[in-house]
């Protein structure tokens, strides 16, 4: 028996296109993390978790376990290029998030991608790349800022690396405010700033979305006895997924923080370094230790009986 024509290819494209319940598409920029603690990995997972759809550009690639990271290769340019241009010719996006991408010439192929689609926000992170060469760290920086901070919507990072960066140059007696370092981000055309991992008293981190007039949002938490890798990339995934679902600004930084905080509640020690945030602890379940029941057991007719309806979520967030 012939096996039956498949629908023409432009009917199923627009049965997709129709769909209410598509999720919407986030393309993110990012390094491979062999080590699954970052990078591509942590953004994949995360931009799933928040109800998103991940379109992964690969600039490169950590040499890495979780203890370290010991090198990174780049990937050239006009492949970064390729990937980004073709991907985005047949899908819509609705975020634009930018990690550690390697070298100043991606960043410029990135930055001139996002020059085409202006209307779509540009979240970037900036990590503590203490671990690199010091001229590559100052090119790096110097093509980040130059380039890609003129087109960034939201500007992610952590208080310390974020005040390295761009108050080097910082003489106040105390230490500068989320809004010293905003005002900061904005001469350079960023309209918002998120630093996280603000010091304060008695164990406690500040995680503050400013601009350099005013606190729009701001979160404490407890700090964490431990070392975490990835947790950088997946609060600003999450805040890219949420953002591209809709939500407003604030909203989607209460969501994604509160995430990132499950997520590390959760974290787990794959090996001998860091342990890793679980961007996936809403799938575990809370009694996987107990004894089935005589209706759990499995029924070897099962297989032909036809499985329930799973309803997947339209863009809200599964946690």
């Amino acid at each position: 028996m012939a096996n039956p024509t498949p629908p023409p290819l432009d009917t199923r494209q627009t049965a997709a296109e129709d769909s209410e319940t598509s999720p919407a598409c986030v393309m993110t920029f990012n390094a491979n993390d062999p080590s699954g603690a970052g990078g591509l990995t942590a953004d994949i997972s995360a931009i799933a978790s928040a109800g998103a759809h991940a379109l992964a550009v690969v600039t490169g690639s950590y040499v890495r376990d979780t203890a370290e990271i010991f090198d990174h290769i780049a990937f050239d340019e006009d492949v970064v290029t390729e990937q980004a241009r073709t991907a985005l010719e047949d899908m819509s996006v609705n975020a634009i998030k930018v990690g550690f991408v390697g070298s100043p010439e991606i960043v410029s192929a990135i930055a001139e991608i996002a020059s085409d689609y202006s209307e779509v926000p540009l979240i970037a992170y900036m990590p503590n790349l203490a671990w690199w060469d010091e001229e590559a760290i100052d090119n790096y920086l110097d093509a980040f800022r130059e380039l890609l901070l003129p087109q960034t919507t939201v500007l992610v990072g952590n208080h310390s690396s974020l005040w390295r960066w761009l108050l080097p140059d910082w003489a106040g007696e105390k230490s500068p405010v989320a809004r010293d370092i905003a005002k900061a981000a904005s001469a350079f055309g960023v309209p918002y700033t998120l630093v996280t991992g603000i010091p304060l008293p008695d164990q406690f981190i500040d995680n503050v979305l400013a601009t350099p007039q005013a606190v729009l949002y701001s979160e404490k938490f407890e700090r964490f006895e431990a070392v975490f890798a990835g947790a950088g990339d997946t609060l600003t995934a999450a805040l890219s997924a949420l953002l591209a679902n809709g939500h407003n600004l604030q909203a989607a930084t209460s969501e994604a923080l509160t995430y990132l905080d499950h997520s590390l509640n959760a974290g787990f020690h794959p090996g001998m370094g860091n342990i890793v945030p679980d961007r996936l602890f809403w799938a575990q379940s809370e009694d996987d230790d107990a004894e089935p029941t005589n209706e759990e057991v499995a029924d070897p007719d099962d297989t032909l009986r036809p499985l329930p309806p799973f309803d997947l979520p339209t863009h809200g967030t599964k946690h």
